[in-house]
């Protein structure tokens, strides 16, 4: 597997697609590594995104992500919030009043400002994730008044897509929420990315408005679950995957 290669092919379909606009290509580098996240480092990522408080930290210690932002992409516990805060550039999944508050509170006892998107349940699944879109307002009224964190736009994980299937009309339901909030003005809220759009689906994300894509599997391989924590798998695997 050469990853340097992989991160090209995707900068080039993204190039195809975006019409000219930037789009921040985020390595989703779980269960990968810290060889392998310095090597896509090097062959141009802009930023590592993490699902596992865990593993960010046993990389972070390593210093895996040296060179590149840090951003956590998962689904984060209250309770785990003091172990991000300070350490990512971005933690991309908020999706409650009481998270957003707690990061808040860390950031503030930290002395620092911590950026955040918010997560959309944009296709309304119970097992994923996420908040309603009709809340959306609310939570960034909430972040107009939460000192310590300032919200830099949206994302999403759409559903997992079946054969021949497309997540298009969720990425154009996305695309809509971003510009209609971003026209209105809160504190602490600038829209200036749209997380959407993972390895099987990036480049309709892109075409669909994303600045941003979280891409694991087109960089570095299918993940193989049954192998040790860190290790590339060798065949790909069907499914919505990062």
């Amino acid at each position: 597997m050469d990853i340097a290669e992989n991160v090209r092919a995707v900068q080039q379909a993204i190039a195809a697609v975006s019409g000219g606009r930037a789009v921040t290509l985020v390595a989703a580098t779980k269960m990968n590594d810290a060889a392998r996240i310095r090597a896509a480092i090097a062959a141009g990522v802009d930023a590592c995104g993490e699902n596992r408080v865990q593993e960010f930290l046993e990389k972070y210690a390593q210093g895996a992500y040296s060179g590149a932002p840090k951003h956590f992409i998962g689904h984060l516990q209250q309770n785990k919030v003091n172990k991000l805060v300070g350490r990512v550039d971005l933690i991309q999944s908020v999706d409650s009043p009481a998270l957003l508050r707690a990061i808040g509170r860390r950031a503030v006892a930290l002395g620092l400002r911590q950026d955040i998107l918010i997560e959309i349940s944009i296709a309304g699944e119970a097992q994923k994730s996420g908040i309603p879109p009709a809340a959306l307002p609310e939570l960034l009224a909430l972040a107009g008044r939460t000192e310590g964190v300032f919200v830099r736009g949206l994302m999403c994980v759409p559903p997992i897509l079946e054969k021949n299937g497309s997540n298009r009309r969720y990425f154009v339901a996305m695309r809509q929420l971003f510009v209609d909030n971003g026209e209105k003005k809160y504190d602490n809220v600038s829209m200036d990315f749209l997380s959407m759009g993972m390895s099987d689906d990036y480049v309709e994300a892109v075409a669909e408005g994303a600045n941003m894509v979280r891409v694991g599997s087109a960089i570095f391989g299918a993940r193989n679950y049954a192998a040790p924590q860190g290790s590339a798998a060798p065949a790909e695997t069907s499914g919505n995957i990062l």
